[in-house]
């Protein structure tokens, strides 16, 4: 079947012959020779392009390698002025250190020398000091006894508060009981039991003790036992007991004489020093504490107070005890030391040992001058040459903004 080709202009209808596809194919072919020779033409553009980007990179390359070449160049000579500089820093230091030593050692030894004297000046007026240190112990008591009637009227203050804490152990006391014996303590309560107020105060007296001295031990004394209410076992700062004290609590309308009898009974029985009587009625001859019959009496409220001062007592008169036992013997022994032929040697020992000392000192004096004078021609050497580099380097740059100064020869010699 023949194919037709319409004519856009005319619309005629004609077949295709071999003249006009001959035609066709050379039309195709200009294009593609044009085709070739615009594409042949972009590329050589395209490689004019590329060779003068190149040629102005190789020219910025020489640029900065130039430049970076020269920035080497100063940072080389600075580093070797740096290392120059920091060498002779060194051997400065190092002379330095070594003079401050010997400096040191020299201070030492006269050190030991005064110390050695203040020691036998001691020995001597450690006897007189005892004394001295008797006295001040009890104008320090007498300090602390003024200092405790002056907190008297500061602490009448604080009497209701601890009548408030009475009646609230009172209270607990009762809920405890009435658990245990509820018909009992129901007529006890609408009685008012004088026998469970005392056991209360008992029971707060002995809290305070052991609040108050934490490291004394507080004995309670049953009820029908012979020996107070209780007992404090009164100890030092090393655990050791140094005495008792005997507190008998009562907490009645009225004073009673026939206590004292009988806490006197109590602290013979249980090798106390001390018996005190803590009571809210006091006896009429006493208006706030006091000493009656060999026995201490006052109120609870005061109850701290008198506990701090005769616990003070009672260490102090254990210390003098202990201070006091073989002292005779002590003495002697001390006499007969330093009066005997060990003393004498032992001291002549500590006397050659101090003049060898000495010499040897003054051998290493006259050593590290000698030494000193050496490391100064040293130093002298030194210095020379860095002012031969100096005017070197000055030469090869010509410039003379080089800093190499190191100072004068004489700022660095030692005196």
């Amino acid at each position: 079947m023949a194919t037709t080709i319409t004519c856009p202009n005319c619309n005629t209808q004609f077949e295709p012959t071999d003249a006009l596809r001959d035609q066709l194919q050379k039309d195709l072919r200009k294009q593609m020779e044009d085709w070739k020779l615009q594409r042949a033409k972009e590329y050589e553009d395209k490689e004019q392009a590329f060779a003068k980007q190149k040629e102005q990179q190789d020219q910025l390359f020489a640029q900065k390698l130039a430049q970076q070449k020269m920035e080497l160049s100063a940072t080389i000579a600075k580093e070797q002025e740096a290392k120059i500089s920091e060498q002779f820093a060194h051997q400065i230091k190092h002379l330095n250190q070594v003079n401050i030593d010997n400096e040191s050692r020299l201070k030492e030894a006269r050190d030991k020398e005064l110390a050695f004297l203040k020691k036998m000046q001691e020995l001597k007026s450690k006897e007189e000091e005892l004394d001295i240190t008797m006295q001040k112990q009890l104008l320090e008591e007498r300090g602390k006894l003024t200092a405790i009637v002056r907190k008297e009227e500061e602490e009448k203050s604080k009497f209701k508060e601890q009548e408030f804490l009475f009646r609230e152990q009172e209270l607990k006391q009762q809920l405890e009981q009435q658990r245990k014996l509820a018909d009992e303590m129901r007529r006890k309560a609408e009685q008012g039991s004088m026998q469970l107020q005392g056991e209360v105060q008992e029971l707060m007296l002995e809290a305070m003790l052991r609040q108050e001295f934490p490291f004394d031990i507080i004995e309670e004394v049953g009820k029908g036992v012979r020996g107070g209410d209780c007992v404090q076992i009164v100890r030092n700062q090393a655990g050791q007991p140094c005495g008792k004290i005997v507190y008998e609590s009562k907490r009645t309308n009225a004073f009673s004489n026939d206590w004292i009898a009988k806490v006197k009974a109590d602290m013979r029985s249980k090798g106390a020093d001390i018996a005190v009587i803590v009571s809210q009625a006091m006896p009429k001859d006493i208006s706030t504490f006091g000493l009656k019959d060999g026995v201490w009496i006052c109120t609870f409220k005061e109850a701290s107070t008198v506990a701090l001062v005769l616990r003070e007592q009672i260490l102090k008169v254990h210390q003098v005890a202990q201070n006091s036992e073989n002292k005779l013997d002590k003495m002697s022994m001390l006499y007969s030391y330093l009066t005997s032929s060990e003393f004498s040697e032992q001291w002549k020992a500590m006397q050659e040992g101090f003049q060898a000392m000495r010499g040897s000192i003054q051998k290493e004096r006259d050593a590290m001058e000698r030494m000193w004078k050496a490391r100064e021609k040293q130093l002298e050497r030194i210095l020379l040459s860095s002012t031969h580099i100096k005017g070197s380097m000055e030469g090869i740059s010509g410039s003379s903004t080089l800093d190499f100064d190191l100072g004068e020869p004489n700022e660095f010699l030692l005196d």
